[in-house]
Order: C-alpha cells, then sequence, then structure tokens
C-alpha cells in the first residue's frame, strides 16, 4: 500500500471514528456494536504508530488523556464572557421585558435550562477544535484544551462541511448524577471527604492536571451559545440548530415563544420537571432570539441586556431536630448526622441531613429541639443551612461533638490538618474492623463472590474474622455451623477465597486500605517498586519520586508501615500465599532485561500479537512507544513495517531486532549489550 493509500485509510478511520462518537455520546443514537468500534479504533492505532508522519492531535484515538503533567497558562476570550444578572420572582421578569420591548419593540424569547456545571468556551479554526478556556473573569480563564479533548461528546472535528472559518461556542461542562455517586462512592471508600455536589466535582475535575484521570470521569458538554463575527443564522436558535448539525450536543430542551407569557409557563413546567433529568439544572435562562435586537441591546458593565437567569429558589423546608448520631467509618473518620421529624423536601421525605463535622455544628450554634432550615442543593444527603433560634426552648441543650468513639469508646483524634475527627482504634473498631473487610473482598480488591456485608457482620459477630488474614483460615466446617450456609454455599466460599490468592499485587495492595491509596496509585506503587518489600522499605524521596504519589499519600504509605501490627498482617497474608510481588514492572529501581528502555514495535509478527510484545516489554521493565526518535532504544521490525520507521531507526543507529531476538534478549541473554 503506498503513502497516499495509507493517508487514506487513517483519515477514513478518523472521519468513521468521529462519526460513530458522536452517535453514541451525542445522539444516543450507535450504529454499530463495540467489537466493531474497538476494532477501527485498533487498526488506526497501529497505523498512527506506524506512519507517525500522518499524526493528527485531534484523532480520536488521542482522546484517552495524556499522563503529562501540564500547567495551566491563561488566555484571552476573544469574545468576552458576561455573566447574565438573576432574578427569583416573575415581577422583575416582567421588568426585564419591559426594558427590552421599550428599547427594540416587540422581540421572540428563546428559553434553555441553566446547566449547574463549569463553563467553558470552544474555539474552532476551519471545522477543528484549536482551543478550549474556562470562563475564568470572562476575558481571561484556563487553558485546559488536554482535558476537554477527553470528553467523548465534544467534536474535535465539525460533521458539516459547511462552517464559519473560526468562530467560539459557549458550554457547561458537567457531571451525571450517577457518575457523581459513583466518583464520591469510590472517594468515601478510600477514607477521601465526598464532593459537595456534581457542579464542585465537574470543576475540580477540569482543573486536573492529569488529562488521563479527566477521562475517566466521564464529564459531559452541554452547548448552549455561539460566537462570531460571521455566524450560520441571524437568529440564536437558529445558530444552536446549526451547532446540532455539526456534531454539538445542544440540549433539547429549548422554548421559542413571542411574548412573556409562554416564557412563564416554560418556567414552571421545568421547576418540577427538572428532578427527572439526568444532571443538575438550578435555572431557565431567557435570552432575545434575534442576534440584531441582541446588537441594538447590548451590554451593560457586566450583563448582557438582552438576556436574564431566572432561578429557581433552593429547595428548603424547616423541620425539628430530634437527635445526632455519630457515624464511624472504615479509615475511623467520624462523621456526625442529624436525625429529623419527617419532612416532604424536593418530592421526598427527608429524616436525615449532613452536619459533616464538628466546626459546622459549632458554626450553627445547634441545640437539641432546634427548628432548623435543611436545603437540597445538589448535596448527597441534605443539609442543614441555618436554625430559627426565636423558636428556640430555652432549657434546649446544645449539640457536643464527642470526644469518645460511639462503637469501642476510645478517646478521639484530630489532624490539625483535618476537619475531621478520627477513632485511633483501627484494629478492634467493629466499624472499622468490618469496614477494612468488606473493602478486601470487594470486586476491584480481592473480588472473593459469595461474601458480602452481611456475611462479614455473621462472621466476626461468631468471631470466626476479625483481621484480613482470617479470612484465609476459615473453613468449611466452620461456616456449615452457621445460619445461611449449607454445604454447597460453604464449599464455594472456601473455593471463592482460595482462588483470590492469585490476584495481582497491585489489587492486593489496593485491598489492604491504606489510606489514600486508591486503585491508581496501588498500581503506581507495585508496578514502580516491584514488591511489598521495596514499598515497606523505601524512603519519602522514593516514593515521591513516583507517579502521583504526594506528600499526603507518601506520608500515609510510610505511617502505615511503621506500625508492627500492618507489618505482621503483611508477613501472614504472604503465608496465606496472596501475591506480593507485581508481574508488571516500571523501570525504576528494579533491575529487569529491559529496564529504563523505550522500544518501538511496529509491524506484524508470527509468534505474538503486538499486544502481546507490548505487554511482555512492560513486564520486562521497558516502555512502549509509537514513533523512533533519537531517545529510542530498540526497534522491534516485524512483516509488514513501515519503512520510515525502519529508515529512521538506522539514521540514528539504533538496534533493530526481529521477534525471536527479543525474546531471546529477554529469556537467555539479560545482559546482553546491544544497547
Amino acid at each position: 500500500m503506498d503513502q497516499d493509500s495509507i493517508y487514506q485509510r487513517i483519515k477514513w478511520l478518523r472521519d468513521e471514528l468521529n462519526v460513530h462518537n458522536y452517535r453514541y455520546y451525542v445522539l444516543n443514537e450507535p450504529t454499530i456494536g463495540d467489537f466493531d468500534f474497538d476494532r477501527m479504533m485498533t487498526e488506526l492505532i497501529r497505523l498512527e504508530e506506524e506512519y507517525p508522519q500522518f499524526s493528527d492531535p485531534l484523532s480520536p484515538s488521542l482522546r484517552i488523556g495524556d499522563d503529562r503533567t501540564e500547567e495551566f497558562i491563561q488566555k484571552e476570550h476573544k469574545y468576552p464572557l458576561y455573566s447574565l444578572s438573576n432574578t427569583y420572582d416573575f415581577e422583575e421578569l416582567r421588568e426585564f421585558d419591559e426594558r427590552v420591548t421599550k428599547s427594540v419593540g416587540s422581540v421572540e424569547y428563546v428559553c434553555e435550562l441553566k446547566y449547574d456545571g463549569a463553563a467553558i468556551n470552544l474555539s474552532y479554526e476551519k471545522g477543528k477544535l484549536v482551543q478550549a478556556v474556562t470562563r475564568g473573569d470572562g476575558v481571561r480563564g484556563d487553558d485546559v484544551t488536554s482535558n476537554i479533548r477527553t470528553i467523548r461528546s465534544i467534536p474535535l472535528t465539525l460533521q458539516t462541511p459547511v462552517f464559519p472559518d473560526f468562530f467560539e461556542i459557549r458550554g457547561e461542562i458537567l457531571l451525571h448524577r450517577k457518575i457523581f455517586d459513583e466518583l464520591n462512592r469510590d472517594r468515601v471508600e478510600l477514607g477521601e471527604a465526598p464532593f459537595a455536589n456534581p457542579r464542585n466535582a465537574a470543576s475540580g475535575t477540569l482543573k486536573m492536571q492529569k488529562s488521563s484521570i479527566v477521562a475517566k470521569r466521564k464529564l459531559d458538554c452541554l452547548l448552549y451559545s455561539l460566537a462570531g463575527s460571521k455566524l450560520p443564522a441571524s437568529t440564536h436558535s437558529g445558530n444552536l440548530e446549526w451547532a446540532r448539525t455539526a456534531g454539538f450536543k445542544v440540549p433539547n430542551y429549548i422554548g421559542i415563544f413571542p411574548d412573556l407569557e409562554g416564557v412563564i409557563q416554560f418556567i414552571g413546567k421545568w421547576e418540577k420537571e427538572r428532578r427527572n433529568l439526568p444532571f443538575d439544572t438550578d435555572g431557565v435562562v431567557i435570552k432575545v432570539n434575534s442576534l440584531d435586537q441582541q446588537q441594538e441591546l447590548g451590554f451593560t458593565a457586566k450583563n448582557p441586556r438582552w438576556a436574564v437567569a431566572y432561578k429557581y429558589a433552593p429547595e428548603q423546608a424547616e423541620t425539628r431536630l430530634l437527635s445526632v448520631d455519630f457515624q464511624v467509618g472504615r479509615t475511623g473518620a467520624i462523621t456526625p448526622v442529624a436525625n429529623l421529624e419527617p419532612v416532604l423536601l424536593g418530592g421526598t421525605t427527608v429524616r436525615r441531613a449532613s452536619l459533616h463535622n464538628a466546626d459546622q455544628i459549632s458554626l450553627l450554634d445547634l441545640h437539641f429541639g432546634d427548628r432548623v432550615r435543611i436545603e437540597k442543593g445538589g448535596e448527597i444527603i441534605p443539609k442543614i443551612t441555618s436554625v430559627n433560634k426565636k423558636e428556640r426552648d430555652r432549657s434546649a441543650l446544645p449539640v457536643s461533638f464527642i470526644e469518645v468513639c460511639p462503637e469501642c469508646g476510645s478517646s478521639l483524634t484530630r489532624d490539625p490538618a483535618e476537619a475531621r475527627h478520627f477513632c485511633p482504634n483501627e484494629a478492634s473498631c467493629p466499624p472499622q474492623v468490618k469496614g477494612r473487610l468488606e473493602h478486601f473482598i470487594s470486586r476491584r480488591a480481592m473480588n472473593i463472590e459469595g461474601i458480602g456485608q452481611e456475611t462479614v457482620d455473621q462472621l466476626y459477630r461468631e468471631k470466626l474474622i476479625s483481621t484480613l488474614p482470617d479470612l484465609y483460615a476459615l473453613s468449611a466446617e466452620q461456616l456449615m455451623t452457621l445460619d445461611r450456609f449449607a454445604d454447597k454455599s460453604a464449599e464455594n466460599l472456601i473455593a471463592a477465597i482460595r482462588r483470590s490468592v492469585e490476584v495481582p499485587f497491585e489489587r492486593v495492595l489496593y485491598g489492604i486500605g491504606i489510606r489514600f491509596v486508591g486503585e491508581t496509585v496501588a498500581k503506581k506503587l507495585a508496578r514502580s517498586l516491584g514488591s511489598i518489600d521495596r514499598i515497606m522499605e523505601a524512603s519519602r524521596e522514593e516514593l515521591l519520586n513516583i507517579d502521583e504519589v504526594g506528600d499526603r499519600i507518601a506520608d500515609s504509605v510510610m505511617n502505615w508501615f511503621s506500625k508492627p501490627g500492618n507489618r505482621e498482617l503483611i508477613d501472614q497474608l504472604r503465608q496465606a500465599g496472596l501475591q506480593f510481588n507485581s508481574e508488571v514492572k516500571d523501570s525504576a529501581g528494579i533491575n529487569l532485561p529491559l529496564s529504563g528502555k523505550s522500544i518501538v514495535v511496529s509491524g506484524t509478527f508470527s509468534l505474538h500479537s503486538r499486544d502481546e510484545l507490548k505487554e511482555l516489554i512492560e513486564k520486562n521493565g521497558g516502555k512502549n512507544s509509537g514513533a523512533v526518535t533519537s531517545k529510542t532504544s530498540l526497534l522491534i521490525a516485524g512483516s509488514n513495517m513501515g519503512p520510515e520507521k525502519r529508515k529512521k531507526a538506522e539514521k540514528l543507529g539504533i538496534p533493530i531486532l526481529t521477534e525471536e531476538e527479543l525474546i531471546r534478549l529477554i529469556t537467555v541473554a539479560p545482559k546482553d549489550t546491544l544497547f
């Protein structure tokens, strides 16, 4: 296949994948299955690796994100982003209408939902995304282009052949509630504070330095406004219709009305129906539809005169505080929760509300029996926002944060750097013990089937398990003496526990429950240092040199392994047969045949697939690269390899090996000095 044919194939694959991304993520109408999509993506990645001269930063193959750390730089908006003036009542809305019609005569209004996320401004030039900048102060914001490219509902290239040479399109980056709940479950499981609401989570994610992590958060983007000198239509609604055809995710929750009465009905309709949406919205934006009339109306120093946001009042209710529970989490964190007289709020009956921590209780000056105002504004559970002190009983006792653990009686501690109190009795505080066991057996850790929260509680009450190694000392005979266990179920559980000893080290490390060590960090630690022994003996400096390990994580790891009881736990789990060495290692500090070497695999092979060869390279300390550069250590050449890669490798003096020579280098001659 000649160079032109290869380029045309790459271009066709990119165009097809862009279309299917659009149909799947924007229209929600996929026309091919995952298998066919993955097959095309695999072919595109292979061709791009073999022919780097045809690389394109807008290729759909790059949507997985980038692990490189980049400091955000400030970029100026070509067209400033003004904030909207807000109103909460219809009288002010009528005054807005009077000002508009007095200035330009009769108007047509467009109503859109006000999405509760992080504002973004996307710039397109010649049909391609060139820049993405946060709102900032309206004049300039942070350049987050690398993060935005990971959001699959944002087109990198437009789906229409007709477009302005340059335009900006504004929208909102948001997190769907389902994804938000999953994210918070993960954070709570790691002992981290949950995000307050989807808006904060979306905004925080957008500012992360690792676009590969951003890609995993499954952000979405809803677009609602175009800016430019030569836009496709003369009306706001017309430009939104064009944006849909160009591949942008423009919501259908839009109404066009000839007068204010239709606007008011639209607002009333969505005040109820917005609760059925998969994301948060806090109001309705009303805009004059005609762009000519918008221009005539102009702007104040801060706001457009042709638009206003009607915001729904926060969902609030007043009820009585009955009592306060103090819950103990897996990491020992103490969380106060208010018990309330049941009250209807936002269509549901509320009986409990978050109090967060001791500082929040003190700030509210909370007393038992108080009439309290609760609010449901995107929080995980409702929160108490204020106290009606006028109705307070003079004999009411103040709510004080507890000094001892409600479960085990240990004196609580508080880290000056944190707002929360902790129970230090890790070894025998029941919620902590059971929480660690539940985390250890979970699907993403040891994945022990047939044992859940109820079974853990039962085994703990029967004094059969209290530590992680106790699981591996269980017998079917012990289980069969318990309720809910028959011969078969007991044998199945023991078999599942025995199978778990094959779980790879990185998941074992995640499962033992070191605070702040989630799945990603556990993988980085396991692959960088290679074994539990290296991690236990690592200095703080060594830990900080590992990707994604900062001060807090390094201190937590060192503190965990400094405790004799934890080292004894590792020894017991090792005796039970668990994996404490990594099969896949990063090169740092590990003497493997390919440690620290950058290797390019190109072509097709007879003994292994390309993916198998790459996995073999990683297991032996090497790093895979897609392009031949001066930093390349080896080129592994298969049949049908691109001639440009071979030519460049020869020019740079890079050793070129066959598949058989690579295997021999790894298995027979690990100290070979080919490079």
